[in-house]
């Protein structure tokens, strides 16, 4: 997958985590925490989320580089296989 379908899939996936969402809305590169207001089980939600879409392990360390919409995206895209 590329990065704009990457994006994509990190969209459909929060808006599962929090259906209230405008994800459309989201700025690509402002920490989801913060403008989307999750809290830390959200986040953990979204993260186990994207391991069911993809079957990308995201440990707890590298949290911060999926703190954004760009950032899930380009740690996906730097695992994916083939």
């Amino acid at each position: 997958m590329n990065d704009q379908a990457l994006e994509a899939l990190v969209r459909r996936v929060l808006s599962r985590v929090a259906p209230e969402l405008d994800v459309e809305g989201l700025e690509p590169d402002v920490d989801l925490r913060e403008q989307a207001d999750l809290d830390s089980m959200d986040f953990l939600n979204l993260v186990s989320g994207l391991h069911d879409a993809t079957g990308i392990e995201i440990p707890e360390r590298d949290y911060p580089a999926v703190a954004t919409i760009a950032g899930c995206a380009a740690y996906l895209a730097a695992r994916q296989s083939g």
